[in-house]
């Protein structure tokens, strides 16, 4: 019996480790890179061209920056991903990468060299396009390039492993490499940039090229990886100290660019998750009949300041009680020490009376002398009687397309308690979505027609 199972054992081990043998080369030959690799001379020299700005490339350098520009100006998502795929951007990347990966280093110079030229050139491009453009508002495309994460940094380093792969395969007119071009976007960021300069906003300037500056780095980060797994052929340098200090700089760059973007990357989780749990909040809490909430401003905790939400309130006002719970609702959402400023109109001129905790006599002389101040800023923020029934026929005549609309006058305080100015609230509700001209001149009208200089106009 032993023998028999001795026999199994020593039988079967060759069958399981052939088995093995078999699934490892299978595999190892659908992985392969050598299969359809074309010479490492003529991946070298493709990427070489590549490198070079002069003539025709710093030209299309230019035009596909003016083309970012536009398309970021104008709110384009489709004119941007047309930028990016013009723009001769990776060639000066892919060459720091590939330089490294051979100890090329004059290949190294020309590279930084070119690369510093593109950088001048594009943002300096983007600049006097911004300048001189009349549309100044930041916008979502443009806000969305100055922030970066760690997401930039991962989609940076595939997007640049996916560009090398295919730039060492023989057919080069696979789509990779226009996808790379529009998965690590290097051109927004770099108009961005051009458009903090122009506006004087140095925070757009500063956040936009990081951005760019990680995914420079990490591109440049994978194609020395893919070229020291392809082996490609070391150039002799006759100075290692030389060749090992310029490694050790690269490593340096890549940590001082992935740890910053790791912090900023996880505060950008938390802020999602915070505003996340602040919209459920106010959708299952301020839901009421006669009171809406038409501004919701959410600021997550900075430095010693805890996170805070403030609400403005049209409609009914709500009561000291409702406010209260609504308040104790707030650890149910993961929203402890998150403060709640509730904002109402047609309550700014209330008498706090729990303040007046004296005598009598001390309670009736307090209360006399704030009546008396109420009095003073009533008399210098009267507002004349609107003739709301007019107003609203009138609005039907100004806008056409108007179903209903709803008038609030009130007044602005700001922290300090002081009356800022009066303020109209108008809700309007349209049969068709109301263009941004009929809104302004809707809301012009009101100004005119309410003697009131403040006008907050919402659609829906």
């Amino acid at each position: 019996m032993n023998d028999n199972e001795t026999s199994l054992q020593h039988n079967g081990r060759p069958a399981r480790h052939s088995w093995w043998e078999s699934l490892r080369d299978d595999l190892a030959d659908r992985f392969s890179l050598s299969e359809d690799s074309a010479r490492q001379e003529e991946t070298v020299d493709m990427i070489c061209r590549g490198v070079e700005f002069r003539g025709t490339n710093l030209w299309v350098l230019i035009f596909a920056t003016m083309i970012a520009s536009l398309g970021l100006n104008v709110n384009s998502a489709a004119v941007i991903i047309g930028a990016m795929l013009v723009s001769p951007l990776m060639g000066p990347i892919m060459g720091v990468g590939l330089s490294l990966g051979i100890n090329d280093f004059d290949l190294l110079k020309k590279s930084l060299r070119n690369f510093s030229l593109m950088v001048v050139v594009a943002i300096a491009t983007s600049t006097l396009y911004f300048f001189i453009s009349p549309l100044g508002t930041a916008r979502s495309e443009l806000l969305a390039r100055t922030v970066p994460t760690t997401y930039d940094v991962l989609i940076a380093f595939f997007g640049g492993l996916a560009g090398i792969v295919a730039q060492s395969r023989k057919d080069r007119n696979s789509t990779v490499i226009p996808g790379v071009a529009i998965a690590t976007a290097l051109m927004p960021p770099l108009c961005t940039a051009g458009f903090g300069l122009a506006t004087g906003q140095f925070k757009f300037f500063i956040g936009a090229f990081y951005l760019f500056f990680i995914n420079t780095v990490f591109i440049a980060l994978a194609t020395y990886m893919v070229v020291r797994m392809l082996k490609y052929h070391k150039k002799k340098f006759l100075d290692p100290a030389r060749e090992r200090y310029v490694k050790r700089i690269m490593l340096l760059i890549t940590l001082l660019t992935f740890i910053p973007s790791v912090v900023i990357g996880l505060h950008m989780v938390r802020v999602s998750f915070f505003e996340s749990a602040v919209d459920r909040y106010v959708q299952q809490e301020f839901q009421f009949e006669h009171t809406r909430v038409i501004e919701c401003k959410k600021a997550y905790k900075h430095g010693d300041r805890n996170s805070r939400i403030e609400l403005l309130l049209i409609g009914e006002p709500l009561g000291e009680e409702i406010i209260g719970n609504a308040r104790a609702q707030l650890y149910n959402y993961g929203l402890q020490d998150v403060e709640l400023i509730v904002r109402q109109a047609r309550t700014g001129d209330r008498v706090d009376l729990k303040s007046l905790q004296l005598s009598y006599s001390e309670l009736l002389d307090e209360k006399n002398a704030q009546i008396d101040e109420l009095k003073q800023r009533l008399s210098k923020y009267k507002m004349k009687n609107i003739e709301y029934d007019d107003i609203s026929r009138e609005a039907g005549a100004v806008v056409p397309d108007i179903q209903s609309i709803s008038l609030s006058k009130c007044l602005s305080y700001d922290v300090g308690g002081t009356v800022q100015d009066t303020l109209l609230i108008c809700v309007v509700k349209s049969r068709q979505p109301m263009t941004e001209a009929d809104a302004e001149r809707l809301r012009r009208w009101l100004e005119v027609r309410t003697k009131i200089a403040q006008v907050k106009l919402y659609t829906e």
